[in-house]
């Protein structure tokens, strides 16, 4: 039989094993609201001159601006806000 010479059994190619560290910033930063630590953005609304809404006239609704823009007439209401909120978000 064939036996490894002790200095043979003894190497390894794993690396030794480190114990895990905590960063005390890291976990201080956790109990943090995320929220505290951004700045504040003004909540996104219509560029100046443009308030647009929607008018109904018989069984039809459309969307008129500010501006003087006024979108075709729609039977789906909901279809009319929509064409609103495009005009609006058209630079």
């Amino acid at each position: 039989m064939h036996e490894d010479s002790p200095a043979a059994a003894r190497t390894t190619t794993a690396a030794p094993r480190t114990p895990a560290r905590t960063t005390p910033a890291l976990t201080e930063s956790l109990t943090e609201p995320l929220s505290a630590s951004l700045p504040e953005a003004p909540p996104p609304g219509p560029p100046a001159g443009h308030s647009a809404t929607t008018i109904e006239r018989g069984s039809f609704c459309l969307a008129r601006c500010s501006c003087g823009w006024s979108g075709p007439a729609r039977r789906s209401r909901d279809r009319a806000r929509t064409d609103a909120a495009e005009h609006i978000a058209a630079p």
